[in-house]
């Protein structure tokens, strides 16, 4: 006998619980809109289970051993920290346990919304079948997300190894980790198990961090390789042996390191794994085809959001995905996919940030016609009183002194880029930021001082100026 399935007609079906399908079904419902949420796995995505919630507690976890460490020049006696790793991992269960409500079925069932707890794959261009459900909805939104990209290397299927999602997992220190990728994943990851005891190795087959500004870059990758991380640039994996706990990987050219642990961080999947094909939804390796409102361009029911859209890979775009998708689905209001403004933060100790154009891209974009002000962190008097010097601000600016980006390197530089994405998003001018009051005293305050920068030989090496002041001296 064939089981009787329910046929749902809500306004839209969002496919996906991470942060920006939380977003989106949040806010329609509030607003008024019949909501049906369809999650597979687990509630809050990867963000919450296995990305940017867990992995921000253990660097919190890995910052106090190495304050223990790095004491001496404040007058406090170093000593070497006996490290729990299990107790470690234990901060990081309970950091997201303390979030889990905020995510959790039963907040958004009290919201209004309907949650499917089971895989959706579409029947046709119309329809959604989950847990015996038939989901035919006004508006689709694919909220997916992605999953780490598992690179076919010769012998890794023989081999134990972890990923971002099996990481957590782990309840002993690795001896050696090694990791395969220094992007922002990689690099966090590496600093973290090293000031927590490990001894580690970065393999990355072009350059580590090269997606962010070449000068922020190499100070923090200064930091990184003075704490004692071995990174290895323009070494290409040719294949992996052994077996838990001596694990072998072969570099071209035949040079071999091993560890105990293999990481791989090189990079992130969308989730299309849903019948797209039969939705008529056209999709590629790197997600859903687009247009610049995020609607399919072959089926105008779907939209897709965060990284199945196939753009920037952040939770924070997801969530930005999610209003503008509100607002097109719900109001029918035009909107437009803009990243020119969207900052990003990697969590290394000094931390980089980016908002806006890099120097390299906007020179590339605009020519002759940029400008690059700078500020040293060792020049700021918060940065001297505490002993975090190493860093650097440089602000970008064009024509008629429009901010066109900002890289921060240093201490915190995920809060300092704040008035910078502002700045970008509100098309402010750098003298926005020069009128800026900052308290003194903070580290802040480079930004203001990096905006002077931009003013300072305008204004003091500049014979029009001086000959004006005079001038006016003379008439008292």
């Amino acid at each position: 006998m064939r089981a009787m399935t329910e046929t749902l007609t809500p306004d839209l079906c969002i496919i996906g619980a991470g942060s920006g399908g939380l977003s989106v079904a949040a806010g329609a419902v509030q607003m008024g809109a019949s909501v049906v949420l369809v999650e597979g796995h687990k509630m809050g995505g990867d963000c919450l289970n296995y990305g940017c919630v867990p992995s921000k507690a253990l660097i919190a976890a890995a910052k106090k051993a190495h304050i223990h460490r790095s004491s001496a020049p404040y007058g406090v006696a170093a000593n070497e920290p006996a490290v729990d790793y299990a107790g470690a991992m234990g901060h990081v269960r309970r950091t997201i346990e303390a979030i889990e409500p905020h995510d959790s079925v039963a907040r958004f069932e009290g919201l209004g919304v309907r949650v499917i707890e089971a895989r959706g794959a579409f029947a046709n261009p119309t329809e959604l079948l989950a847990g015996g459900h038939t989901i035919r909805p006004r508006r689709f939104v694919v909220a997916t997300g992605s999953a780490p990209l598992v690179p076919p290397i010769p012998g890794l299927d023989t081999v134990p190894y972890l990923t971002n999602e099996t990481l957590w997992e782990n309840r002993e220190l690795p001896g050696h980790l090694l990791v395969i990728g220094g992007g922002p994943i990689g690099l966090e990851m590496a600093q973290a198990h090293r000031r927590l005891g490990a001894e580690v190795t970065v393999l990355e087959g072009a350059k580590a961090l090269g997606r962010d500004d070449p000068e922020t870059a190499a100070i923090a990758l200064e930091r990184l390789r003075g704490e004692g991380i071995e990174i290895r640039e323009g070494a290409k994996v040719e294949a992996v042996s052994g077996t838990a706990g001596a694990v072998t990987v072969t570099l071209e050219g035949g040079k071999t390191v091993t560890g105990t642990h293999l990481l791989l961080a090189v990079g992130r999947v969308p989730n299309t794994d849903l019948g797209l094909d039969a939705a008529g939804v056209e999709f590629t390796r790197k997600g859903i085809t687009v247009d610049k409102g995020l609607r399919s361009v072959s089926n105008r029911r779907v939209y897709a959001i965060g990284d199945v859209a196939g753009g920037l890979q952040f939770t924070h775009v997801a969530n930005y995905h999610a209003g503008l998708v509100i607002r097109n689905a719900l109001f029918r209001l035009p909107v437009t996919n803009s990243t020119d403004h969207i900052p990003w933060v990697t969590f290394t100790d000094p931390e980089i940030a980016q908002a806006g154009l890099t120097e390299d891209e906007a020179r590339a974009r605009h020519g002759d016609a940029v400008e690059v002000a700078r500020f040293k962190f060792g020049e700021n008097d918060r940065a001297l009183a505490e002993g975090r010097t190493d860093g650097l601000i440089k602000a970008v600016i064009g024509k008629k002194g429009r901010i066109l980006g900002a890289s921060i390197v240093g201490p915190n530089a995920g809060e300092i880029v704040h008035p910078w994405a502002l700045a970008l998003a509100n098309k402010l001018k750098i003298g926005a930021m020069a009128g800026m009051v900052a308290p003194y005293p903070t580290l802040g305050e480079v930004s203001k001082r990096a905006a002077g920068a931009y003013y300072a030989p305008r204004l003091f090496q500049s014979d029009f100026v001086k000959t004006a002041v005079r001038l006016l001296a003379r008439l008292g």
